[in-house]
């Protein structure tokens, strides 16, 4: 029997027996519950009885014994007429057309169901198990089956390290940070303690908090920084986390450090020294109306900046600061700002797809004022992005 066959065969089966599971409990009699009626009926028999019971006994005489029989029988004809009313207004009645209509809806659902099918779905295509897929060459392997074969290959052997090393950052760029964070600990526990798996570490944990630097990433960028002081990018994330907790004096202190330390002609001094000059006019109160310095994620000019350094790795924490301010633009959806910036950074790292999608995202949360102040970002970046603001539903 043929492949196309058997699945026919056994959809069919499996559709018509869900069916009747749901429907044939519709067609049984409900019995009725017995009403209050029958049980007084049930009561004035007994009385009766006990009557006959007590005037042969001799404990009533006969006057009396008729006429509380008189008495009692009367109850009794009335409540033995309300139990044939009861009976008579909840008999189940036995429908033709009920039983036609289930018949019928058990026919259609599965016809309906599978000419669906054969419009939309792929009968005919071969069976693709996991094992199946797993075992392709990787060039023919997607992404996620590549993930996959890597996941099942550490659940046979959680003690291969460099496993561990290679899924870590691929964890993070695709927006696992949970696992991230524990690829890279088994990495570091089994290949050992080094600058770069550290940085990884704190990148993973900033991207698990929504972008904040908490002080367990903070510690763990310290960390980094020792085993390798000659490293800057601890530094900017340290840097980060102490002007999200208004430590803004600490943050200049290590602006000014860098800024010391570094070559005359790295690409990232104009920025950090603008940083500084805002950090200096917020201690001492010159910058009006700003209460909070929260640094919301890098501008395009800084993510270009960083970018010129050809670090794959500068290029990783590139990505994850651009993750983190499209996480607080969930929470603060009108900053214009922080959609240009993300825009922005969204186009200097090359994805203009998603310089687009950040565009309709923000023009379903914006006025149409800072839509229209948008719409001339897309425009000089030369995004192909409609102008105006889409219908919000």
């Amino acid at each position: 029997m043929s492949q196309p066959m058997v699945f026919w065969i056994s959809a069919a089966i499996l559709t018509v027996g869900a069916t009747l599971l749901v429907l044939l409990p519709l067609t049984r009699r409900v019995k009725p519950s017995a009403s209050d009626s029958q049980y007084d009926v049930e009561v004035y028999r007994d009385q009766l009885l006990e009557l006959d019971a007590d005037e042969q006994r001799g404990l009533i005489d006969h006057v009396s014994s008729e006429q509380a029989r008189a008495e009692i029988g009367r109850r009794l004809l009335k409540s033995a007429k309300a139990v044939e009313v009861d009976r008579t207004s909840i008999r189940p009645q036995k429908s033709a057309l009920r039983e036609w209509l289930t018949l019928a809806t058990v026919i259609a659902i599965p016809l309906i169901s599978w000419g669906i099918y054969t419009k939309t779905g792929s009968p005919d295509l071969p069976a693709q198990p996991l094992a199946e897929r797993l075992s392709r060459p990787p060039d023919q392997s997607t992404p996620a089956e590549l993930i996959a074969r890597a996941e099942a290959h550490l659940t046979l052997n959680p003690d291969d390290g460099q496993g561990w090393e290679v899924l870590a950052p691929i964890y993070l760029r695709i927006g696992r940070p949970a696992d991230a964070i524990t690829a890279f600990q088994n990495a570091i526990r089994l290949n050992g303690d080094t600058a770069t798996r550290q940085l990884g570490l704190g990148q993973a944990m900033t991207a698990a908090a929504d972008g904040k630097v908490t002080p367990e990433a903070e510690a763990v960028f310290k960390h980094a920084l020792e085993l390798d002081p000659k490293d800057m990018r601890p530094q900017f994330f340290i840097i980060d986390g102490w002007m999200q907790q208004g430590r803004l004096t600490e943050a200049r202190d290590l602006i000014r450090k860098l800024l010391v330390e570094a070559p005359a002609d790295v690409p990232w001094r104009d920025q950090a020294q603008a940083a500084l000059t805002r950090l200096d006019q917020e201690i001492s109160g010159d910058a009006p109306d700003v209460s909070n310095v929260e640094k919301t994620g890098p501008d395009a000019s800084q993510v270009e900046a960083a970018a010129g350094m050809s670090s794959q790795d500068r290029a990783e924490m590139i990505e994850t600061m651009v993750a983190g301010l499209a996480e607080k633009l969930k929470q603060s959806p009108d900053d214009v700002e922080g959609w240009e910036r993300l825009v922005r950074s969204y186009v200097v790292l090359n994805r203009p797809n998603d310089a687009i999608e950040a565009l309709g995202r923000a023009k379903l949360v914006l006025s149409a004022d800072k839509v229209a102040q948008l719409d001339a970002v897309a425009k000089d970046l030369g995004l192909e992005d409609e102008p105006g603001t889409p219908e919000k539903n």
